[in-house]
C-alpha cells in the first residue's frame, strides 16, 4: 500500500504522454471520483490535486500566495516567459488594464466581419476537395489568420508564420531544443521588425495593439520594448494551439454524433451555446500550475512554500457535483457557462470572448456548406499530452 504524501492518497498517472482520443478525460474522472484531493509524484516536485469543481475554483482565488510562479503543475519550470501571464497582483493587474480593451466583448464584435469573412474564405476553399485533414488545413490556419489581423499584420504573413508557431508549439512536447530556439528567434525577429516598423508609423492606438503597447505608460513608464515582443508571443502562443485543439475535439465529436451535428445543422443561432457546452466537456488545458509561496493549510492538507498545486479545470468541468451526467453532450444545458475552460480569477484568460466568437462562427458556416462529414475509415485519433490537442483528424464529405 503507498503511503500517502502530505496526507493525501497518491498518484502515479503520467498526464504528459500521449493516448488515444479522450483517453486524459477517462483518467481524470476516475481520479476525481476516486480522491477528492491526491498527491501526483510523476514529476521531480510533485504536486497537490484540486480536482472538484468547488475546490478548483477556490483554488483559483488564491492568486495572492498561490502564483504563476508555475503555470503547469506537469511542466513547473519555467520555460518561455509570458506576459501577463508570469505576473501576480497589481503588476499582473496593471498590464492587463492595457490589453483588456483589445479583448473585450465590444472589441471583439468589431473583428467579426473580418473573422466571418476569413472563415467562409476558408471553408470554400476546401470545400470542393471533398477531404482534408481538418487539424492541419483548418483549425490552425483560421486562429493564425485572426492572430495576425489582431496585431493589425498582414494576413498572408501567415504562410510563413505558422511554421514557426508549430515548431515552438512542439517545442513544448520534445521537439529538438535547437529547432525550436531557431523558430522562436524567427518570430521575435518578426515582431521586432512589425513593432519598430509601427514606431516609426504609429496607427490608432485605440483600434491598433501594437501602437497601444507602444503608447501606454505604466506607472508612468512606457513598457519596454522586450516586454512588447513578449507580450506578442505570448497572445500567439496562447491564442492559436488552444483553439486549434479545440476545433479539433469539437469535430471530432459531431462527426460521430450525427444528431448533435444535426441539432447545430438545424439551429445555427444555437451555436454560441453548444460552443459553451464543447468548451465544458473537452476544455484542452486540463490543468493549471500554481507555486505556493506561504505556508498554508487546504481544507485539512498542508503546504508549504514551494509546494506545486494542480487545479483540475478538466476534472471540475466534468464533476458530476456540478454537471449532472458530465459525459452527454446538452446543447441547451443550464448553467454550462459556469465551466473554467478559460481558468478563473484574475489570471481567467484574455481571449476567451475572441475564442468564443471564434468558435461559433465556425460552427455556423461550416454546417452551412458541409453540413455532413465523416472521419476517414481507419483512422485512430491520438491526443497530445500535457496540453490536450488532436494530432490530425481527416475528415471526408460529398462533393
Amino acid at each position: 500500500m503507498t503511503t500517502p504524501i502530505r496526507q493525501c492518497p497518491v498518484s502515479h498517472a503520467d498526464f504528459g504522454t500521449n493516448t488515444e482520443i479522450y483517453g486524459h478525460y477517462a483518467m481524470l474522472d476516475a481520479e476525481r471520483e476516486a480522491d477528492r484531493f491526491r498527491f501526483n509524484d510523476t514529476t521531480d516536485r510533485g504536486f497537490l490535486m484540486l480536482q472538484r469543481y468547488d475546490d478548483v475554483v477556490e483554488g483559483f482565488q488564491h492568486h495572492d500566495v498561490w502564483t504563476t510562479e508555475v503555470r503547469s503543475a506537469i511542466n513547473p519550470e519555467p520555460g518561455v516567459p509570458l506576459l501577463p501571464q508570469d505576473l501576480n497582483g497589481e503588476a499582473h493587474a496593471k498590464l492587463r488594464r492595457v490589453l483588456n480593451p483589445f479583448f473585450s466583448p465590444a472589441a471583439v464584435r468589431r473583428m467579426e466581419p473580418m473573422a466571418h469573412q476569413r472563415c467562409v474564405e476558408l471553408i470554400e476553399e476546401l470545400r470542393p476537395k471533398g477531404s482534408c485533414d481538418f487539424v492541419a488545413e483548418f483549425a490552425i490556419r483560421y486562429p493564425t489568420d485572426l492572430f495576425l489581423a489582431l496585431l493589425g499584420l498582414p494576413v498572408s504573413d501567415g504562410e510563413f508564420f505558422l511554421p514557426w508557431s508549430e515548431t515552438v508549439f512542439a517545442g513544448f512536447f520534445g521537439e529538438d531544443p535547437a529547432k525550436v530556439a531557431a523558430a522562436k528567434n524567427n518570430i521575435m525577429e518578426y515582431f521586432d521588425k512589425a513593432v519598430r516598423e509601427r514606431r516609426a508609423n504609429p496607427r490608432d492606438p485605440k483600434e491598433d495593439m501594437v501602437s497601444r503597447l507602444i503608447e501606454a505608460r505604466i506607472d508612468g513608464e512606457p513598457i519596454s520594448h522586450e516586454d512588447i515582443l513578449t507580450i506578442c508571443l505570448t497572445l500567439m502562443l496562447a491564442g492559436l494551439d488552444t483553439t486549434r485543439s479545440a476545433l479539433g475535439y469539437i469535430y471530432a465529436h459531431l462527426a460521430h454524433n450525427d444528431a448533435d451535428r444535426q441539432a447545430i445543422i438545424d439551429h445555427p443561432d444555437l451555436a454560441p451555446k453548444a460552443v459553451e457546452e464543447f468548451l465544458r466537456m473537452y476544455p484542452l488545458v486540463f490543468q493549471a500550475g500554481r507555486e505556493v509561496q506561504e505556508a498554508t493549510e487546504f481544507h485539512g492538507v498542508d503546504l508549504r512554500p514551494g509546494d506545486v498545486v494542480w487545479l483540475g479545470i478538466a476534472q471540475a468541468n466534468r464533476d458530476p457535483r456540478k454537471f449532472p451526467e458530465p459525459d452527454r453532450f446538452v446543447l441547451d444545458r443550464r448553467g454550462a457557462n459556469q465551466h473554467i475552460a478559460f481558468g478563473a480569477g484574475p489570471h481567467r484568460c484574455l481571449g476567451m470572448h475572441l475564442a468564443r466568437l471564434e468558435l461559433a462562427i465556425v460552427l455556423r458556416e461550416w454546417h452551412k456548406r458541409i453540413p455532413h462529414y465523416r472521419i476517414k475509415e481507419g483512422t485512430e485519433l491520438v491526443e497530445r499530452g500535457g496540453q490536450l490537442t488532436l494530432t490530425t483528424l481527416p475528415l471526408e464529405w460529398e462533393v
